[in-house]
């Protein structure tokens, strides 16, 4: 079976950071967060245009929901669907997406 979308490894390093940040506060909020994530996440990957852009931030061809206080980027022309970045949305977006 295909997976319906797949995290970057700089995606997937940046879900296990927030997590880990979370779970030193709080295991609750930390599961909380992770599970709010991957249900956005799910709900993307079937819906891939509900997301918007931000030309603003990036000319790189991505769309970004938010959850929380964090943004998931993504390529919603991707198949399947690729989670480019999850980001605190208070940190500089603009220039971690130039990376």
């Amino acid at each position: 079976m295909t997976p319906r979308f797949v995290f970057t490894e700089e995606a997937e390093t940046q879900l296990l950071k927030i997590l880990g940040y979370l779970a030193d506060e709080s295991e609750s909020a930390a599961v909380r967060v992770r599970d709010a994530i991957y249900d956005a996440v799910g709900k993307l990957a079937e819906r891939p245009g509900i997301g918007h852009t931000r030309q603003d931030l990036t000319d790189r061809p991505v769309k970004f929901w938010s959850v929380y206080s964090y943004l998931i980027v993504y390529d919603s022309e991707s198949r399947p669907l690729t989670i480019v970045a999850i980001l605190h949305g208070a940190r500089d977006v603009e220039q971690l997406l130039k990376t």
